[in-house]
Protein backbone atom coordinates (compact mmCIF):
# COMPACT_ATOMS: atom_id res chain seq x y z
CA UNK A 1 0.00 0.00 0.00
CA UNK A 2 1.57 3.70 -0.83
CA UNK A 3 1.56 6.41 1.34
CA UNK A 4 -0.73 8.44 -0.36
CA UNK A 5 -3.40 5.67 -0.27
CA UNK A 6 -3.03 5.59 3.74
CA UNK A 7 -3.34 9.25 4.13
CA UNK A 8 -6.28 8.66 1.63
CA UNK A 9 -7.43 6.64 4.37
CA UNK A 10 -6.87 8.65 7.02
CA UNK A 11 -8.71 12.11 5.68
CA UNK A 12 -11.95 9.56 4.92
CA UNK A 13 -11.82 8.21 8.47
CA UNK A 14 -11.44 12.12 9.71
CA UNK A 15 -13.96 13.34 7.33
CA UNK A 16 -16.65 10.47 8.58
CA UNK A 17 -15.77 10.95 12.16
CA UNK A 18 -16.81 14.72 11.82
CA UNK A 19 -19.99 13.74 10.21
CA UNK A 20 -20.88 10.95 12.79
CA UNK A 21 -23.12 10.51 15.37
CA UNK A 22 -21.03 9.23 17.56
CA UNK A 23 -19.90 10.76 21.14
CA UNK A 24 -16.70 10.15 22.58
CA UNK A 25 -15.73 7.18 20.60
CA UNK A 26 -13.51 4.59 22.11
CA UNK A 27 -11.46 2.05 19.89
CA UNK A 28 -9.71 -0.70 21.41
CA UNK A 29 -7.17 -2.75 19.93
CA UNK A 30 -5.65 -5.79 21.90
CA UNK A 31 -3.26 -8.93 20.91
CA UNK A 32 -0.74 -10.45 21.90
CA UNK A 33 2.84 -9.02 22.87
CA UNK A 34 4.69 -7.53 19.53
CA UNK A 35 1.81 -7.63 17.63
CA UNK A 36 1.81 -4.24 16.90
CA UNK A 37 -0.88 -3.14 18.78
CA UNK A 38 0.99 -0.30 20.28
CA UNK A 39 2.70 1.18 17.14
CA UNK A 40 -0.89 0.91 15.60
CA UNK A 41 -2.72 2.28 18.04
CA UNK A 42 -0.71 5.04 18.44
CA UNK A 43 -0.21 6.15 14.88
CA UNK A 44 -4.19 5.29 14.42
CA UNK A 45 -4.61 7.93 17.76
CA UNK A 46 -2.69 10.55 15.76
CA UNK A 47 -4.63 10.61 12.68
CA UNK A 48 -8.00 10.50 14.37
CA UNK A 49 -6.85 12.99 17.21
CA UNK A 50 -8.25 11.17 19.83
CA UNK A 51 -6.64 10.64 23.08
CA UNK A 52 -4.09 7.06 23.99
CA UNK A 53 -4.06 4.63 26.24
CA UNK A 54 -0.93 2.13 26.61
CA UNK A 55 -2.41 0.09 29.14
CA UNK A 56 0.54 -2.20 29.30
CA UNK A 57 2.60 0.71 30.45
CA UNK A 58 0.56 0.86 33.40
CA UNK A 59 1.26 -2.81 34.18
CA UNK A 60 4.69 -2.35 33.23
CA UNK A 61 5.44 0.82 35.75
CA UNK A 62 3.62 -1.25 38.55
CA UNK A 63 5.95 -4.28 37.79
CA UNK A 64 8.81 -1.75 38.20
CA UNK A 65 7.87 -0.27 41.25
CA UNK A 66 7.23 -3.79 42.96
CA UNK A 67 10.74 -4.77 42.11
CA UNK A 68 12.85 -1.32 43.04
CA UNK A 69 10.98 -2.18 46.31
CA UNK A 70 11.89 -5.54 46.16
CA UNK A 71 8.40 -7.58 46.56
CA UNK A 72 7.87 -10.78 45.03
CA UNK A 73 5.71 -10.69 42.10
CA UNK A 74 3.30 -12.91 44.04
CA UNK A 75 2.43 -10.63 46.45
CA UNK A 76 -0.95 -9.46 45.34
CA UNK A 77 -1.93 -7.52 48.07
CA UNK A 78 1.53 -5.86 48.13
CA UNK A 79 1.85 -4.80 44.16
CA UNK A 80 -2.47 -4.02 44.11
CA UNK A 81 -1.46 -1.47 46.95
CA UNK A 82 1.04 -0.29 44.33
CA UNK A 83 -0.92 -0.29 41.38
CA UNK A 84 -4.03 1.60 43.31
CA UNK A 85 -1.43 4.77 44.45
CA UNK A 86 0.64 4.55 40.79
CA UNK A 87 3.12 8.15 40.52
CA UNK A 88 2.45 7.97 36.41
CA UNK A 89 1.87 10.25 33.76
CA UNK A 90 2.17 10.14 30.11
CA UNK A 91 3.40 13.77 28.41
CA UNK A 92 3.95 13.27 24.49
CA UNK A 93 6.14 9.65 23.93
CA UNK A 94 7.48 10.79 27.53
CA UNK A 95 6.77 8.01 30.51
CA UNK A 96 7.20 9.45 33.87
CA UNK A 97 6.81 7.22 37.50
CA UNK A 98 7.08 10.01 40.30
CA UNK A 99 10.03 12.28 39.47
CA UNK A 100 11.50 10.11 37.06
CA UNK A 101 11.27 9.39 33.07
CA UNK A 102 10.75 5.70 32.30
CA UNK A 103 9.75 5.31 28.63
CA UNK A 104 12.83 3.05 27.60
CA UNK A 105 13.38 1.44 31.86
CA UNK A 106 9.56 -0.61 31.03
CA UNK A 107 10.27 -1.45 27.40
CA UNK A 108 13.72 -4.02 29.03
CA UNK A 109 12.50 -7.83 28.51
CA UNK A 110 12.97 -7.98 32.78
CA UNK A 111 10.15 -5.37 33.34
CA UNK A 112 7.80 -6.66 30.40
CA UNK A 113 8.09 -10.28 32.11
CA UNK A 114 7.52 -9.19 35.52
CA UNK A 115 4.49 -7.02 33.97
CA UNK A 116 3.27 -10.51 32.60
CA UNK A 117 3.96 -12.40 36.33
CA UNK A 118 1.40 -9.26 37.82
CA UNK A 119 -1.07 -9.31 34.99
CA UNK A 120 -2.52 -11.85 36.22
CA UNK A 121 -3.66 -11.08 39.49
CA UNK A 122 -6.75 -9.95 39.97
CA UNK A 123 -6.97 -7.38 43.00
CA UNK A 124 -3.90 -5.85 40.62
CA UNK A 125 -6.04 -5.87 37.49
CA UNK A 126 -8.65 -4.49 39.93
CA UNK A 127 -7.10 -1.82 41.05
CA UNK A 128 -5.74 -0.82 37.42
CA UNK A 129 -9.68 -0.58 36.26
CA UNK A 130 -10.76 2.96 37.05
CA UNK A 131 -7.32 4.16 36.14
CA UNK A 132 -7.19 2.74 32.62
CA UNK A 133 -11.52 4.39 32.45
CA UNK A 134 -10.19 7.85 33.42
CA UNK A 135 -8.69 7.90 30.08
CA UNK A 136 -11.91 8.23 27.91
CA UNK A 137 -12.25 11.67 26.94
CA UNK A 138 -13.61 13.92 24.14
CA UNK A 139 -12.97 13.72 21.28
CA UNK A 140 -12.31 9.98 22.03
CA UNK A 141 -10.18 7.39 22.62
CA UNK A 142 -7.51 4.89 21.29
CA UNK A 143 -6.84 1.77 23.92
CA UNK A 144 -4.34 -0.71 22.98
CA UNK A 145 -3.66 -3.83 25.72
CA UNK A 146 -5.01 -7.23 26.29
CA UNK A 147 -8.77 -6.78 27.82
CA UNK A 148 -9.50 -3.35 26.64
CA UNK A 149 -12.74 -4.57 24.99
CA UNK A 150 -13.34 -7.67 26.70
CA UNK A 151 -13.21 -5.94 30.07
CA UNK A 152 -12.28 -2.37 30.55
CA UNK A 153 -14.51 -0.84 27.59
CA UNK A 154 -16.50 -3.73 26.44
CA UNK A 155 -18.84 -0.98 25.11
CA UNK A 156 -16.13 0.37 22.55
CA UNK A 157 -17.42 1.80 19.24
CA UNK A 158 -14.87 -0.48 17.50
CA UNK A 159 -13.23 -3.52 18.70
CA UNK A 160 -9.84 -4.45 16.99
CA UNK A 161 -7.65 -7.85 17.46
CA UNK A 162 -4.47 -8.13 16.55
CA UNK A 163 -2.54 -11.36 15.81
CA UNK A 164 0.32 -12.09 14.19
CA UNK A 165 2.47 -15.26 13.86
CA UNK A 166 5.35 -15.93 16.61
CA UNK A 167 7.90 -15.32 14.69
CA UNK A 168 7.03 -12.56 13.16
CA UNK A 169 6.11 -11.19 16.81
CA UNK A 170 9.60 -12.09 17.99
CA UNK A 171 11.28 -10.68 15.04
CA UNK A 172 9.78 -7.27 15.65
CA UNK A 173 10.55 -7.64 19.39
CA UNK A 174 14.09 -8.24 18.36
CA UNK A 175 14.63 -5.02 16.32
CA UNK A 176 12.25 -3.09 19.04
CA UNK A 177 15.03 -4.12 21.55
CA UNK A 178 17.89 -3.84 19.37
CA UNK A 179 17.12 -0.45 18.27
CA UNK A 180 17.12 0.90 22.03
CA UNK A 181 20.06 -0.79 23.07
CA UNK A 182 18.98 -3.50 24.59
CA UNK A 183 20.74 -7.21 23.99
CA UNK A 184 18.14 -9.76 22.50
CA UNK A 185 17.93 -13.37 21.32
CA UNK A 186 15.18 -14.56 18.55
CA UNK A 187 15.46 -18.06 20.32
CA UNK A 188 15.23 -17.07 23.87
CA UNK A 189 12.23 -14.36 22.04
CA UNK A 190 10.30 -16.99 20.21
CA UNK A 191 10.09 -19.01 23.75
CA UNK A 192 9.17 -15.58 26.06
CA UNK A 193 6.99 -15.21 23.71
CA UNK A 194 5.20 -18.83 23.96
CA UNK A 195 4.99 -18.80 27.55
CA UNK A 196 3.60 -15.52 27.72
CA UNK A 197 0.81 -16.20 25.68
CA UNK A 198 0.19 -19.35 27.21
CA UNK A 199 0.00 -17.36 30.47
CA UNK A 200 -2.12 -14.04 29.31
CA UNK A 201 -4.56 -16.67 27.92
CA UNK A 202 -4.84 -19.00 30.63
CA UNK A 203 -5.13 -16.71 33.40
CA UNK A 204 -7.71 -16.20 35.49
CA UNK A 205 -8.70 -12.66 35.27
CA UNK A 206 -9.79 -11.34 32.27
CA UNK A 207 -7.79 -13.78 29.73
CA UNK A 208 -6.63 -12.74 26.71
CA UNK A 209 -8.97 -13.40 24.17
CA UNK A 210 -10.51 -11.39 21.30
CA UNK A 211 -13.87 -9.43 22.30
CA UNK A 212 -17.54 -10.52 21.01
CA UNK A 213 -17.75 -8.75 17.91
CA UNK A 214 -14.08 -7.73 17.29
CA UNK A 215 -12.55 -6.98 14.39
CA UNK A 216 -9.85 -9.56 13.87
CA UNK A 217 -6.76 -8.07 11.80
CA UNK A 218 -3.62 -10.60 11.17
CA UNK A 219 -0.51 -8.35 10.60
CA UNK A 220 1.99 -11.39 10.50
CA UNK A 221 2.27 -10.30 6.59
CA UNK A 222 1.46 -6.54 6.75
CA UNK A 223 3.32 -3.65 7.07
CA UNK A 224 2.84 -0.82 9.78
CA UNK A 225 1.17 1.59 7.21
CA UNK A 226 -0.74 -1.46 6.01
CA UNK A 227 -2.27 -2.37 9.49
CA UNK A 228 -2.80 1.25 10.15
CA UNK A 229 -5.08 2.14 7.11
CA UNK A 230 -7.44 -1.00 7.39
CA UNK A 231 -8.29 0.03 10.97
CA UNK A 232 -8.91 3.68 9.88
CA UNK A 233 -10.84 1.48 6.70
CA UNK A 234 -12.90 -0.62 9.37
CA UNK A 235 -14.14 2.98 11.52
CA UNK A 236 -14.44 4.51 9.07
CA UNK A 237 -17.36 2.07 7.66
CA UNK A 238 -18.54 2.04 11.17
CA UNK A 239 -18.94 5.93 11.31
CA UNK A 240 -20.54 5.72 8.01
CA UNK A 241 -23.35 3.90 9.65
CA UNK A 242 -23.97 5.32 13.17
CA UNK A 243 -23.97 8.61 10.79
CA UNK A 244 -27.26 7.01 8.45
Amino acid sequence: MTQYCLYKKIRIAILFLKNSQMTNPIITIDGPTASGKGTVAQLVAQALQFHYLDSGALYRLTALSALTQKLALDDELAIATIASQLPCRFEGEQIWLGDVEVGNTIRAEEIGNAASKIAVLPAVREALLQLQKSFSKAPGLIADGRDMGTVVFPDASLKIYLTASVAARAERRFKQLISKGFSASMQDLMQDLTERDARDQNRSAAPLKPAQGAYILDTSALTVDQAVAEVLQQYASLSVKSSI
